[in-house]
């Protein structure tokens, strides 16, 4: 597999590639995201007004996350896109117009960078680092669908051990809206591992799958693909040889759990996140973001 990135130029010159691509077998079945791949800003951006140690914590990231999915992805032979920029500059796992989509406070830090952020600064960030990223994947699926192939979205996540205080029980999650095709037999398959109880397996955990706008929303649900949002603690995957054990596990789970074209067959299963798919919306064809970024 080659990786590359697509590049966008900000107004003030700087050279920024908003997303990694990874090729892979389009035929593969499946197409790996990974939403908060990086801690890294634009020069022009500086740290945001924090400490450099902050952009270390999983407020900037997700830890051990991109790791994770560049090996799934060279194990399945399936393409990937992974974001090169930190969560804090903008989020590329909200919709659009959610008031999360860029943090001014974030567990315990104040972001000085956004905290008088304006509206049309938010666009900007959106326009050059947000929408390419949606795009990508937006792109490859339709590529993908255009080959007769229904990819499987999945999605990797790390979240934090310890949240306020409260310590988290569970090793890795597996988040899902409505369509169990892929979820249920994936936290079934977890859950049978020697080293993972059931207990340790979440599901829905620690948050809720079904969130409007979001990557998985967006390219996946609303199209009726099959998909899944795995989260590993970030304390199994701080190292890269860790990181690869977890993926080289995904992938001997996941596969057998893809390879039937019955399984992807695009099928509208409805959504938890508002009530339905878009209006309209032709199962397994794909749709070009709108201005507002897709959703």
């Amino acid at each position: 597999m080659d990786a590359r990135a697509a590049k966008e130029t900000s107004p003030h010159g700087e050279n920024f590639a908003p997303v990694e691509i990874v090729d892979g077998d389009r035929r593969s079945g499946a197409l790996v995201v990974c939403d908060h791949a990086s801690n890294a800003l634009p020069r022009e951006y500086g740290t945001l007004g924090l400490p450099v140690e902050a952009l270390q914590r999983h407020i900037a990231y997700d830890i051990g996350a991109a790791w994770v999915a560049r090996r799934l992805a060279a194990l399945l032979n399936a393409p990937a896109r992974l974001s090169t920029y930190s969560r804090l500059l903008i989020d590329p796992n909200r919709a659009a117009d959610d008031p999360t989509l860029t943090m001014r406070f974030s567990d315990g830090a104040v972001v000085p960078g956004n905290a008088r952020i304006e509206a049309g600064e938010i666009e900007r960030r959106r326009r050059l680092y947000w929408a390419p990223y949606r795009s990508s994947i937006e792109d490859e699926i339709e590529a993908m669908l255009a080959q007769g192939v229904a990819p499987a979205l999945l999605s990797i996540h790390s979240f934090t051990p310890v949240w306020r205080g409260v310590p988290r029980p569970w090793k890795v999650a597996v988040l899902w809206d409505v369509d169990p095709r892929l979820a249920e037999p994936l936290i079934s398959s977890l859950r049978g591992e020697a080293d993972l109880g059931p207990n340790e397996v979440g599901d829905n955990e620690p948050y809720d799958g079904a969130l409007a706008g979001d990557t998985v929303n967006a390219g996946a649900t609303a199209r009726g693909l099959t998909n899944v949002l795995v989260e590993i603690r970030q304390d199994l995957i701080a190292t890269q040889a860790d990181a690869e054990r977890w993926a080289e596990r995904l992938a001997r789970l996941v596969a057998p759990l893809i390879a039937a074209d019955a399984v992807r067959r695009p099928r509208d299963f409805g959504t938890r996140a508002h009530g339905g798919l878009t209006p309209g919306l032709r199962l397994g064809i794909a749709r070009r973001p709108s201005d507002r970024g897709g959703d």
